[in-house]
């Protein structure tokens, strides 16, 4: 289950929008108490942006942090089943094994 955002949607990409077409760009820590957001929370916002656009590449775009979380719960549900499989097999061994 995901976790409850703080902020909503809309303020995020709002934000992000005023300091993109802000020139000469504000200071993140007045605009986020302009906004009423943790300025922390606004450099985030606006260092992901920039990955999402190509402008950085220190950290991953959106799209790839969807699939890297999607390929982690695949995996994590292919170990689960492995898991069970391995104890199944181990199970049927024991009873071939007694007869």
């Amino acid at each position: 289950m995901a976790a409850l955002k703080k902020y909503p949607d809309e303020l995020r990409e709002r934000a992000v929008r005023l300091y993109r077409e802000s020139d000469p760009k504000p200071v993140i820590r007045q605009l986020a108490r302009q906004l009423g957001v943790h300025h922390e929370a606004l450099r985030n916002w606006i260092r992901q942006d920039e990955a999402d656009r190509g402008q950085r590449d220190d950290r991953p775009t959106t799209r790839e942090l969807g699939e890297l979380r999607r390929l982690r719960r695949e995996n994590a549900e292919l170990k689960r089943a492995n898991e069970i499989l391995k104890a199944a097999s181990a199970f049927f061994a024991s009873e071939l094994c007694a007869t």
